[in-house]
């Protein structure tokens, strides 16, 4: 026997479909079980927030020339196919064709101008480093290889491609470009105090011993680029948190949630 009465779940069902008009609570439910609700939501805000306006001819002829490219549709059928594949209307094909400008524009008009305090808070994080690396288990080895680097006996991306015991054994200890704060925190620390060409002294991280030289320190400016991405973080956040209130008011919270 269910534990829900029929009443109950009919109640339910009303609550769930408040919000989204000319949706059916079912409908709902079934994304929802699928684990498809959040994407729905997210396209939803999307279509209420985003500019419809017609766009210029040329730039429209633009953007459906390179999104058949992308897809490899060389011709009518193959875009026949497409659409049909996909269950998309001509409507829906030139929404999909232009989305990504439309958020384009959208992020320009609306985020750009937090974009820079936006770059200020994650300036750490963005600048990235290139150095050498490596890895082993022997403590006395890690300082031989020190030594031995030191001291002009070997190259270290030679000693790498011998000794290291990581990925980096396959690029004679070459990494990068990455962020900086995509490296182990002690690893950062000292590449975040290094000059470039400082061969840091053997430390150990995870019972490995490291080895490293910086080799490229590279800035992350603020370029037109980077202001865009900027933006489009910031945009994306928004609407993230927008699709999280609009699931918790078509979605309540059972009220005995399983322990």
């Amino acid at each position: 026997m269910s534990a829900v009465s029929q009443p109950e779940h009919a109640q339910a069902a009303e609550e769930v479909s408040a919000g989204i008009p000319g949706v059916a609570a079912p409908t709902l439910r079934s994304l929802a079980h699928c684990n498809l609700l959040r994407p729905f939501v997210y396209h939803m805000v999307l279509e209420e927030t985003l500019d419809k306006g017609a766009l210029e001819q040329e730039l429209s002829k633009t953007l459906l020339s390179n999104f058949r490219k992308a897809n490899g549709l060389q011709d009518q059928a193959s875009e026949a196919q497409f659409l049909s594949k996909m269950g998309w209307t001509q409507q829906d094909y030139l929404w999909q064709v232009q989305l990504p400008h439309r958020i384009a524009v959208h992020c320009g008009q609306h985020f750009i101008a937090k974009a820079e305090a936006r770059f200020l808070d994650k300036k750490n994080q963005l600048d990235q480093v290139i150095y050498s690396l490596i890895r082993v288990k022997d403590g006395s080895l890690a300082r031989e290889l020190y030594l031995r680097i030191e001291e002009g006996e070997a190259t270290f991306a030679e000693l790498a491609e011998i000794y290291s015991e990581g990925p980096e054994k396959t690029s004679r200890g070459l990494i990068g470009p990455l962020p900086l704060n995509q490296a182990h925190p002690q690893l950062a620390q000292r590449l975040r105090s290094a000059t470039v060409g400082e061969l840091i002294a053997p430390f150990s991280v995870e019972q490995l011993w490291l080895l490293v030289r910086l080799e490229r320190h590279q800035p992350a400016s603020l370029d037109e680029a980077m202001r865009q991405r900027m933006a489009q973080e910031l945009f994306d956040e928004w609407i993230q948190e927008e699709v999280t209130l609009r699931i918790k008011q078509i979605c309540p919270a059972p009220l005995n949630p399983l322990v």
